[in-house]
């Protein structure tokens, strides 16, 4: 502990012995009073004379004053070690050290409220380990997915410059510095508008709209990548309506459909169904293709995480954590299921 640090918590202790000190004054002079009040008006009988008698009462004060103001100075400290307790493990958790926790010890410990601070404490300090790690997480796969694009257009446009390659080879090559800038300029704007819906804390913008006709529309803005894939879209829905953001949640669908058509198999289907309750709108669209292991449903809904974790396919971690933000903002949910080579992305959205 810094000398500074020791002066403040002396300080401390001395303001709360002195506070303990002064109701003992001021119970010392009111019990004094009284005992005087009471000799001089004959109620009580004084000791000897009246001077002998008020010495006498004078000096019980003073020394219960004296052995008042050492038994605070004394208990005092007990109740404080609680406080010392706690800023010193805050005092850690500022200076960055998130594995600290709290513990007022055995018997203290048992105290209801002791342990409510305990309980609140270390719930604290388990969110910031665990937000610590999620951004050293995010921070280097943000820039792995930024830079991998970059290094691909600087080397193939280096092969340009250099000449000597053939017509096709040139058309390759272009195509890759095409696709690999499409795939910088989607993660830009899939960045945005994370940023801006995780910033957002109310709901604007809301229409009604045909949900039906905008998950139809997603589907046509995605040909070129099902039938490249030669994917069967089956939309199993007839016509339903929504009052909702309509800008969001087309992003919502055309970053699960996008999913579902990625990770599933060729030649498969991309099953999309609707169905509603009194009160809510559940939209399912599931793939046949790669799985996801039970221990990673959360995780994909983080920014930049992919389930594969060597990153060698498409996507940069962003979609999910889009979608997962835009459905929270109209307090609606986002489940996923995944076994015998099934996917199932279910959204929930409030009517």
């Amino acid at each position: 502990m810094k000398p500074e640090q020791k002066k403040h918590r002396l300080a401390l202790t001395l303001l709360f012995a002195g506070v303990i000190f002064c109701f003992l004054i001021l119970t010392m002079a009111v019990v004094g009073g009284v005992i005087i009040f009471l000799v001089h008006r004959g109620y009580l009988e004084p000791i000897g004379e009246v001077p002998r008698a008020r010495h006498l009462v004078l000096r019980m004060m003073l020394a219960s004053v004296m052995i008042g103001a050492i038994l605070s100075a004394l208990a005092s400290r007990i109740p404080l070690r609680p406080v010392n307790a706690i800023i010193n493990a805050m005092n850690r958790l500022a200076a960055g050290d998130f594995k600290t926790r709290l513990s007022f010890g055995k018997y203290l410990g048992k105290h209801p409220t002791a342990k409510e601070i305990t309980r609140s404490f270390n719930n604290l300090a388990e969110e910031l380990e665990k937000t610590e790690i999620l951004r050293s997480d995010f921070i280097n796969n943000f820039s792995h997915e930024f830079k991998t694009p970059i290094v691909s257009i600087a080397g193939f446009a280096k092969l340009l410059k250099h000449g000597n390659l053939t017509e096709e080879q040139k058309a390759e090559y272009i195509d890759i510095i095409e696709e690999e800038s499409m795939r910088l300029a989607a993660m830009a704007t899939n960045v945005l508008s994370l940023t801006k819906v995780e910033n957002q804390t109310i709901l604007t913008g809301v229409t009604e709209f045909n949900l039906s006709e905008q998950i139809r529309n997603c589907f046509l803005l995605l040909e070129s990548k099902w039938t490249k894939k030669n994917i069967t879209p089956e939309l199993d829905f007839g016509e339903h309506t929504i009052r909702a953001n309509e800008e969001m949640l087309k992003q919502v669908w055309i970053n699960l459909i996008d999913n579902a058509i990625k990770f599933g198999d060729e030649g498969s289907t991309v099953r999309v169904t609707i169905t509603e309750t009194e009160k809510n709108i559940f939209v399912s669209i599931d793939d046949t293709g790669v799985e996801i292991p039970p221990e990673l449903k959360e995780r994909i809904f983080q920014k930049f995480y992919q389930a594969d974790e060597s990153h060698s396919g498409e996507g940069n971690g962003v979609g999910l954590a889009v979608v997962k933000a835009i459905v929270k903002l109209h307090n609606g949910d986002v489940t996923v299921s995944s076994a015998d080579r099934k996917t199932v992305f279910t959204v929930s959205l409030p009517k």
